[in-house]
C-alpha cells in the first residue's frame, strides 16, 4: 500500500545536498511528489513529500540518510505524513 512521508533536511548550505538526498530516494525507488527548498543566509532547508510503500522504506531510508548527515553535517528526518501532521497540529 502506498503511503506518503515527509522528508526534512536542514544544515549549512553546500554543493550537492539536493543531489545526494534525491539519489538515495531514487536508489530506493521512492517517488518525490512535491519539494520546497530555501536558503536563509548560509542555512539550507528543504521539505519533500514522497511516496513510500510501507514502514520498511522509512527504516531503510533512515539508515541511508545517516551517511549523508555525517558527511555533510546535516539533519535529515523522515516520517509518515500522518505522524508529521499529528505532531505539528496546533
Amino acid at each position: 500500500m502506498q503511503k506518503r512521508a515527509v522528508v526534512s533536511v536542514v544544515g549549512k548550505d553546500q554543493v550537492g545536498i539536493i543531489a545526494k538526498v534525491t539519489n538515495v530516494l531514487a536508489d530506493n525507488q521512492i517517488n518525490v511528489l512535491d519539494i520546497s527548498q530555501t536558503i536563509l543566509q548560509d542555512f539550507f532547508t528543504m521539505m519533500m513529500l514522497v511516496e513510500v510503500k510501507d514502514g520498511e522504506d522509512i527504516d531503510a531510508l533512515h539508515h541511508h540518510f545517516e551517511a549523508i548527515e555525517n558527511e555533510l553535517g546535516l539533519t535529515i528526518n523522515i516520517q509518515l505524513e500522518d505522524v508529521f501532521q499529528s505532531m505539528h497540529r496546533i
